[in-house]
Formats: structure tokens, C-alpha cells, sequence
């Protein structure tokens, strides 16, 4: 049995969407960011609700990080890694076809970690705090823009001659990329620049799996 510790209002949603695209069977083991507490909780005491500070946590994953994956003997903890495995392991379209193909998926996730996600995540914690509209906001919001414009670019004249980023269908690549843009949709304005690219991921969004994954996310969060 596959088991993912993590909530779906976590980074853990992309393991989640794979799991689900891929129609496998899973443990869900709940466990929330300690910063969710309630004021006045010691998150390193607290086992309940189990938490990214629980020592039983912990003893999973020392990092205090969501998501965590254990498949049998495998350990992992990098919530872009985990798709890739989850496809290559079960296979199908979603996975590699060859060499070149799991390249090319490799690539356009560590792109996705290194050139959107640090941007993109800035965006919407600036909304989460409720910040968007102080100064400091505003400007933690303009300087994302400015650093996602080029990678906005890459994506977008990639997309322009395909559908999907590798092989031509939908594949974790797409999913890992689809989910690190999601931050950046508070800024809805902020794609209009890139038709191939909004194009894309709404064909990405319309996916079963992944309205599926919202659908519990959505009720997670009450």
C-alpha cells in the first residue's frame, strides 16, 4: 500500500492529483502544517491533530515538511519528485515512453522548482496574509511578476507548436508544472500575456483527477 502523509491545502495536492490520475490505491495520512494551529498549541507536543512538528511526524520526515511518501521500503519527501515516481513506477501515458521522454520530464520539473515555484508561491502567500494591497504586498507581488515574465515565455513559445509539454499528452511533467502555476493564478491578469500557456492549463485543470483533488482540498478546508 502507498501511503502519502500531507493534506491537499499542502504542496502534498500534487501527489495527491497523481495518485488520482493514476487510479491507485492509497493511504491518506493527515497530517498539517504546524503553522495551522491554533495560537497557543505547542506543535511539538501536539499529536493531535498530527502535525509537521509531531515527533511522530518527525520520525517520518525530520525535515517537518509536507508531503511525505512511503512505498514499502521507499521513503521519499519532495513533493515534485513524488509524481514522477508514482508514474514511472505504474506506467501508462502519464509516464515516460524512453529515455529522452524522462529527460525532458526532469527537466521541465526542476525548470518548474527552480524558475516559477519560489515566484509563484510569493504571490499567493502575499494573499493568504492578506497583504496584496499594502505597499509591501504590492511590491513582493510586482518583483514575482517581473521574475516570472521570462519563464512565462519559455512555456508559452514551447506550447505554441504542442498541447502538452512532452510527447505530445498529458504526462507529470505537466502536473508538476500545472501545479506550481496554480500559485500564481491569483494574479489572473498575469496570463493573458501567455495564450498558449493559459490554454494549457486550463486543459490541465479540466482533468477529472484533478477537479477531483480540488473537490477534497475544498472540503479539507471546510
Amino acid at each position: 500500500m502507498t501511503t502519502l502523509y500531507g493534506v491537499y491545502a499542502s504542496r502534498a495536492s500534487r501527489a495527491y492529483w497523481m495518485a488520482l490520475e493514476l487510479d491507485i490505491a492509497f493511504e491518506s495520512v493527515p497530517v498539517i502544517q504546524a503553522r495551522r494551529l491554533p495560537a497557543g498549541e505547542a506543535p511539538e507536543a501536539a499529536e493531535t491533530p498530527l502535525n509537521t512538528r509531531s515527533p511522530a511526524y518527525l520520525a517520518i520526515n525530520p525535515m517537518g515538511q509536507i508531503p511525505a511518501l512511503l512505498d514499502g521500503d521507499l521513503l521519499m519527501t519532495e513533493s515534485l519528485a513524488i509524481p514522477l515516481y508514482l508514474a514511472r513506477k505504474h506506467g501508462g501515458p502519464l509516464a515516460p515512453a524512453d529515455l529522452m521522454e524522462e529527460a525532458q520530464m526532469l527537466n521541465w520539473t526542476l525548470f518548474a522548482a527552480t524558475a516559477v515555484e519560489p515566484h509563484s508561491v510569493a504571490i499567493v502567500l502575499t494573499y493568504d496574509r492578506g497583504e496584496e494591497t499594502s505597499e509591501a504586498g504590492m511590491e513582493t507581488i510586482a518583483r514575482a511578476e517581473s521574475a516570472l515574465f521570462p519563464a512565462f515565455g519559455v512555456i508559452d513559445r514551447h506550447l505554441v507548436d504542442s498541447p502538452y509539454l512532452v510527447g505530445d499528452r498529458f504526462t507529470a511533467a505537466d502536473l508538476n508544472l500545472a501545479e506550481v502555476l496554480r500559485y500564481a493564478q491569483r494574479r489572473a491578469a498575469l496570463f493573458d500575456g501567455a495564450p498558449a500557456l493559459k490554454d494549457w492549463l486550463a486543459r490541465c485543470q479540466s482533468r477529472p483527477a484533478y477537479r477531483e483533488m480540488m473537490a477534497r482540498r475544498t472540503a479539507e478546508l471546510g
